[in-house]
């Protein structure tokens, strides 16, 4: 479609309909939104053809850590999102601009080799380019023009989002729609183990494709994933995300190192995961994998298997409404990534912990209203906390935080059933 089409389009019934799904009460704020990304491509590429496309943040519910070493999570796609018009530019490469962040970005598809430093949004993009290659899909020249309200390296998955963003793009413009969110996550996690170094899973970029609530068990033949009907509302709780004021970008070292101790714990078994081995065997050898693998290790590895343990307890709890034992599930995952895990500060800045004091004036908070909930969220070891509050302490606990962490840095969220797709208004 063209501009006046688009403009036309995003008032519409259907669109309506759709914004609301995936907006809630900000869906009028998002007809603009949506007007101003049409406009704006406009602007920079001219009057041609061109589609919108949606991609979510997530949030992750339980299994936090645990997707590296194929193991299972709990997460949802949640109501930020990155939204952009793309249209096919007839040539060979590829033009996204990021109003977000202020980058013009030009890539030309004959250039796919990661650089000398794999970091920035140019080595991302050439990893997922050269991911639909090796997968056997089709790749072409594209216009894109991108906003993005996805809170940046605070542990809602922008960078997923943003990755997944393009892989909707390219299956729809290039292959027919015909690709799944699972050939997208692989791609997504292609691009930043080959391009960025990073030695992440596949829980982000599935929970932003996928939409709603999902369960998933990666140590399956075909990565088992289970739609869950759920959101908080339903319960009368209300998801909030409390951004800590510093993100995680420059803790990639710290991040990696969570998946290579696990796995080192694994190597002393001859395996290459920990999905692979068992919580009884690690008992069993206890003082040796510790001389091998070192404490930390072990600690982290105790983390996972008992992370198994809670996801499954937390899917049977939504299955049979016992949203009681369910909310404890989020507690007991939230103190083991906390004392187990350990990705609430980084030892390197062991000064710095944002998280560790937003936990900590959550847990007071939540101590005397007697009810609710709270974690790190995300990767960790700085970023965002999750708190899952009753509806009718929302208000009093908005203003609590916002004078903690600033009224900017404190959202309420929903999770939403779309994920990352193109809108057909």
């Amino acid at each position: 479609m063209k501009l006046e089409q688009a403009l036309e389009a995003v008032k519409n019934e259907k669109a309506e309909v759709l914004l609301k799904e995936m907006y809630g009460d900000n869906a009028a704020a998002n007809v603009e939104r949506y007007s101003h990304v049409a406009r704006s491509f406009a602007e920079r590429f001219g009057e041609g053809e061109f589609e919108f496309f949606t991609s979510p943040g997530r949030t992750e519910i339980s299994g936090n850590h645990t997707d590296h070493n194929l193991g299972k999570i709990l997460a949802g796609s949640i109501n930020l999102d990155c939204v952009a018009a793309a249209g096919v530019s007839n040539s060979n490469m590829v033009h996204i601009y990021s109003e977000t962040y202020d980058q013009n970005i030009v890539i030309d598809l004959a250039d796919l080799e990661p650089g000398k430093q794999k970091t920035g949004t140019v080595a991302l993009l050439k990893g997922i380019l050269k991911g639909f290659k090796r997968a056997g899909h089709e790749i072409g020249g594209f216009n894109a023009f991108v906003t993005s309200n996805v809170i940046s390296a605070a542990g809602v998955s922008s960078s997923a989002s943003f990755e997944m963003l393009i892989c909707c793009m390219i299956d729809y413009l290039f292959n027919d729609n015909k690709l799944t969110v699972k050939d997208y996550a692989r791609i997504g996690q292609f691009a930043e183990n080959a391009y960025w170094d990073k030695a992440s899973g596949l829980l982000d970029q599935m929970a932003c494709a996928s939409g709603g609530l999902i369960s998933i068990d990666f140590n399956t033949p075909d990565m088992d994933v289970e739609n869950i009907d759920f959101s908080f509302d339903q319960i009368g709780y209300d998801l909030f995300i409390i951004n800590t004021g510093k993100g995680h970008a420059d803790l990639s070292a710290d991040y990696s190192s969570i998946p290579n101790e696990m796995k080192k714990v694994a190597a002393f078994f001859g395996k290459k995961v920990l999905a692979d081995c068992s919580l009884e065997e690690l008992l069993a050898n206890l003082n040796e994998v510790r001389a091998y693998a070192g404490d930390r290790a072990v600690m982290r590895a105790f983390h996972f298997f008992t992370e198994n343990d809670r996801v499954d307890t937390a899917v049977k709890a939504l299955k049979e409404k016992d949203y009681d034992t369910f909310l404890q599930v989020i507690t007991e995952s939230g103190n083991s990534s906390w004392k187990w895990l350990q990705n609430c500060y980084t030892i390197s800045d062991y000064n710095e912990q944002s998280i560790s004091i937003a936990l900590a004036l959550t847990e007071m908070y939540l101590k005397k209203l007697g009810k609710g909930v709270c974690r790190v969220h995300g990767g960790g070891f700085a970023g965002v906390i999750m708190a899952v509050i009753p509806k009718e302490n929302s208000a009093e606990y908005k203003e609590y935080m916002s004078s903690k962490m600033g009224e900017e840095n404190v959202y309420i969220m929903n999770i939403r059933k779309h994920g990352s797709v193109h809108l057909e208004f």
